[in-house]
């Protein structure tokens, strides 16, 4: 077993290239993270994953396969899934507080939908998706939009938790994702670089308030590459303030801590300078991230992938980075424990079809 494999790397298309194989093979590599270019159909999509683990069983194979418009994956059988905000609609419905209430389908819907996600995911060879988007709906990012829950964090809270439930019962752990929260500000950290000028003390009690109301469910946690200039300098994901001092000692989280793609302009910008993916991964590493994701940079000559890789090795060798067990137990503790239930099964299990009745 490796000591540390932090990076999640993409791959180019439909099968495994030579290059993706050395890169995979590479210790420093501990997963990798597919998109829609990686899909076909589910038979081609089984053949890519047992690839991966072919050429290692440890890989931790990754999607955003949230529902809505961030969903990888949308046929040949895989269930159209609605976004987040739907089932916060449905939570706002008055049903005079009984067993049909708003609240109550809405709970059942989000449980319904991780199952469904969940479950459909591992039947093709996924380990993990990064979700659910814990990020306020304040009405005015494009970025998160309808992918939130709800405007209030109880409400965001609850869903998620039961969405969480429903992962947990496909064999799937989580990810909170945008800590302490992107839906306040209204520019995309893939093109730009957000500025949330609210204090700690505004943050804390809305946007970042389902963080430690869910710490213990939460498996992992993906910060945002947004400022927040009365906290600190830089992106909450190479703050140490953020992650270290307020995820881990205030909140109490012990999961994993993903970076954000390092490959967004909201990352490659640190302290006014333009660094490259190693300064950047350095920087959230020791920041306190357990895992960087690199994403569509395995495309053309994937130079940018082993530029990262090499440039890892070297700050290892020259002490600039130290490899840490501990991260390693939270990589590896990302990887389903229990067997998937093959498609086939799936779609004649009474748990399965009951969920997809309950889907808003």
């Amino acid at each position: 077993m490796t000591e540390h494999a932090p990076i999640i790397l993409d791959v180019a298309g439909t099968t495994l290239s030579a290059d993706d194989r050395r890169r995979l093979a590479h210790p420093l590599t501990g997963g990798v993270i597919l998109f829609a270019r990686n899909w076909q159909d589910r038979a081609q999509l089984l053949q890519l994953t047992s690839a991966i683990k072919a050429v290692r069983d440890d890989l931790l194979i990754c999607v955003d396969h949230e529902g809505g418009r961030v969903q990888r994956f949308r046929t040949d059988g895989f269930t159209h899934l609605p976004p987040m905000r739907a089932l916060g609609e449905l939570w706002m419905r008055d049903g005079k507080g009984g067993a049909g209430s708003g609240a109550m389908q809405a709970t059942n819907a989000a449980t319904a939908a991780g199952y469904v996600l969940g479950s459909e995911l591992r039947a093709c060879g996924v380990d993990f998706s990064f979700t659910p988007v814990l990020d306020l709906d304040w009405g005015e990012s494009g970025v998160i939009g309808d992918r939130a829950f709800h405007r209030d964090p109880r409400v965001v809270a609850l869903l998620a938790k039961s969405l969480m439930h429903g992962l947990l019962q496909a064999g799937m752990a989580n990810c909170g994702k945008h800590f302490p929260g992107h839906g306040f500000v209204k520019a995309d950290s893939h093109t730009e670089i957000p500025v949330d000028k609210r204090g700690l003390k505004a943050i804390l009690a809305d946007d970042a308030a389902p963080y430690p109301w869910l710490s213990r469910t939460l498996t992992s946690v993906m910060p945002a590459h947004v400022i927040y200039p009365k906290v600190d300098s830089r992106p909450a994901g190479f703050s140490r303030t953020w992650l270290q001092d307020i995820l881990r000692g205030q909140m109490r989280f012990d999961g994993a801590i993903f970076s954000d793609d390092l490959s967004m302009e909201g990352a490659r910008r640190l302290d006014g300078q333009v660094v490259s993916y190693t300064d950047a991964a350095v920087a959230a590493l020791d920041a306190g991230c357990d895992l960087v994701l690199l994403c569509n940079q395995s495309l053309g000559d994937g130079r940018a992938v082993d530029e990262l890789l090499d440039g890892l090795a070297a700050a290892r060798q020259a002490g600039s980075w130290q490899p840490s067990p501990d991260s390693e137990a939270r990589r590896l503790a990302l990887l389903p424990e229990t067997l998937p239930i093959p498609w086939d099964e799936l779609m004649l299990q009474p748990a399965y079809m009951q969920a997809l009745d309950l889907l808003p």
